[in-house]
């Protein structure tokens, strides 16, 4: 998957993947695992700004009555690495409900194989 183009300087680099078309989370290894990172699109689909977002438990983007399908798919991430074309429906900060499709979610470790928390590349989203 090719996110951004090739030829691009480090500064020109982040601020094509910071304004990506496509939302970008990661929450930690809290017990209560809190939003730790974002891109614009994500902070523009919940509706919040950066400092906001990320003291976020990341269970509250998703309403109660979604929590256990959204459980089920972090639990499958756990142990597969990774879950590809997952939807569900999410909650911007208004109370507005949207579907996050084509979404990629992995776990975050490093080359030692820490586990840091998972993330999440949101492809597309639309209201409900």
């Amino acid at each position: 998957m090719v996110l951004i183009a090739a030829n691009l300087d480090d500064n020109e680099a982040v601020e094509a993947l910071l304004s990506a078309p496509f939302g970008v989370v990661s929450h930690g290894t809290e017990a209560d695992p809190i939003f730790n990172y974002t891109y614009r699109r994500a902070l523009e689909l919940f509706e919040m700004d950066r400092d906001s977002f990320i003291r976020l438990p990341s269970c509250l983007s998703a309403e109660s009555v979604n929590q256990e399908k959204r459980g089920k798919a972090l639990h499958e991430v756990s142990q597969q690495g990774y879950v590809q074309h997952y939807s569900g429906i999410r909650i911007a900060s208004s109370g507005r409900r949207f579907w996050i499709r084509d979404t990629t979610i992995w776990n975050l470790v490093t080359p030692d194989g820490e586990f840091h928390g998972q993330a999440a590349l949101i492809g597309s989203a639309v209201d409900v």
